[in-house]
């Protein structure tokens, strides 16, 4: 054979062991599934930050998992810092909070934190990438995605069989501009089939023709600004016909409110559709004192002969009541003014400044309880959220407690959700909206900002004895909201 020959067939040789080894490098790396959980319950603990040395960092999905896949750290020593709001690593001989492991592909790691808070963090209900960490490992790989990104403070309502979910302003993949005016779903009355983590709730969005989730209130399709609704609820007519009704507000820069006004839920074309101006800018009018607001409940005053029903309106104690029937609901002559509380005082007798939230029955309790954010607060000046309760949902309201901070990032508009629980359930379920907005945090947390995260809250905890305090009596339960059940 030439030299030449031999020459070539061995370059050729040596070529494609190259390519071989070349090709070997560019394997992807399977990732090494990191699991963090509650050191009390051994629950999955999601929205936990690991962060590398070198300032990489994982937040844990729904199941509390994260896909550890950096190739450049596989087979070493790593270590991951942990934070959490509500959630802690015992801190080491040097003060750092964390955990040193060797990540392997397709390996796995459990460790557990320890809660400081009272709420227990049940999961992210919005947004994409519920389990998207768990799905890069191959578990969790039946979920379907909504279509969304982000959503805004939530609204829900049982109507027709279905409870009914609204949102705010909502983040779609396509666009940095999502929707605006409102987009909708609805889920079967009882969507939970467990009452403890991961959190799997599935909604089932109104779609445009494409297949995306879409707006129902766009109201006024040529007035600037989007379109936010607030006080739905499901009334009754004279003739026993439900009506899914709320009020909106059309808004401009800065937040702020230029016309206020009635609307109703239309079946045929799956869209709320606009009623009687309350308020309008342009008309020269003062801003009327009674507005309906808030997250209504239905309630009978056990003082009153007659037995009337009523609807209570207010963020989050009631300022206005309104005779419980769509016809009242349009009347405004017939909405009375109530006072409530600018705030609540803590075991300490300091001030607790309220912001908004929600109040609702409990029958585990047999009182009235409420969940409230903080408007001052610390260490977040909009993420300390509180519970206080009361014989009545007029007041007066007791000693409020802590139940859930935030390091910096923002917590508003909490809901409580009485009908996503058993009958006489010992603990409460409330979801706020979690964002770096309105607070001093530049970082956004990927997927989290911007959406509504559930918590559980155990009745039975004894740091709640300051506001579970004797009481003398206690009214009678609410109005069940679902229809038909009079």
């Amino acid at each position: 054979m030439k030299p030449s020959l031999i020459r070539a067939l061995t370059l050729f040789s040596l070529g494609i062991l190259v390519l071989i080894g070349y090709r070997t490098s560019l394997e992807a790396v399977e990732p090494c599934r990191i699991r963090v959980v509650d050191a009390e319950n051994g629950w999955p603990v999601p929205l936990v930050e690991l962060r590398t040395v070198n300032q990489v960092s994982f937040y844990t999905d729904n199941a509390g998992v994260v896909a550890f896949d950096l190739p450049e750290l596989m087979g070493q020593e790593v270590w991951l810092s942990v934070e959490a709001d509500g959630y802690e690593r015992l801190p080491d001989g040097f003060g750092y909070r964390g955990f040193r492991f060797r990540p392997r592909p397709g390996g796995e790691e459990q460790i557990t934190v320890h809660r400081t808070i009272l709420a227990q963090r049940f999961g992210r209900l919005t947004g994409a990438g519920l389990f998207g960490e768990s799905q890069k490992t191959g578990s969790f790989l039946d979920w379907k995605e909504g279509g969304t990104l982000g959503s805004d403070s939530a609204y829900c309502i049982s109507y027709q069989g279905r409870l009914h979910w609204l949102w705010g302003d909502t983040l779609l993949s396509r666009y940095p501009l999502g929707l605006f005016h409102m987009p909708s779903a609805t889920t079967p009355l009882k969507p939970l089939e467990s009452f403890q983590p991961p959190l799997r709730l599935r909604f089932d969005y109104f779609r445009d023709a494409e297949d995306r989730p879409r707006n129902v209130a766009n109201l006024f399709p040529k007035d600037p600004g989007p379109t936010w609704l607030t006080a739905l609820v499901s009334l009754p007519d004279h003739d026993g016909r439900e009506h899914l009704v709320a009020s909106y507000a059309k808004i401009e820069a800065p937040l702020t409110a230029y016309r206020i006004g009635l609307c109703e839920w239309n079946e045929q074309t799956e869209n709320f559709l606009p009623g009687a101006i309350l308020w309008d800018r342009e008309s020269g009018r003062s801003k009327p004192v009674l507005l309906p607001e808030g997250h209504p409940t239905l309630w009978i005053d056990p003082a009153d002969p007659e037995g009337r029903r009523w609807l209570l309106l207010g963020d989050p104690f009631p300022r206005m009541k309104v005779p419980a029937s769509y016809e009242a609901w349009l009347d405004s002559t017939q909405w009375e003014a109530i006072s409530a509380p600018e705030f609540l005082l803590d075991a300490e007798g300091k001030e607790v400044k309220v912001h908004r939230g929600s109040i609702a029955w409990s029958p585990y309790r047999k009182r009235w309880t409420v969940i409230l954010c903080q408007i001052g607060g610390a260490p977040s000046k909009l993420g300390e959220l509180w519970y206080a309760e009361a014989d009545s949902p007029l007041g007066p309201w007791g000693t409020a407690v802590k139940i859930l901070s935030h390091r910096k990032l923002t917590f508003y508009n909490p809901l409580q959700h009485p009908e996503l629980l058993p009958e006489n359930a010992p603990f409460l379920l409330f979801e706020g909206t979690y964002t770096h907005t309105f607070s001093p945090e530049p970082r956004q947390t990927p997927r989290y900002d911007y959406n509504q995260i559930l918590y559980r809250l155990d009745l039975d905890d004894p740091r709640l004895s300051p506001a579970q305090r004797k009481h003398s009596e206690s009214p009678p339960p609410p109005i069940d909201r679902k229809p038909g059940d009079e």
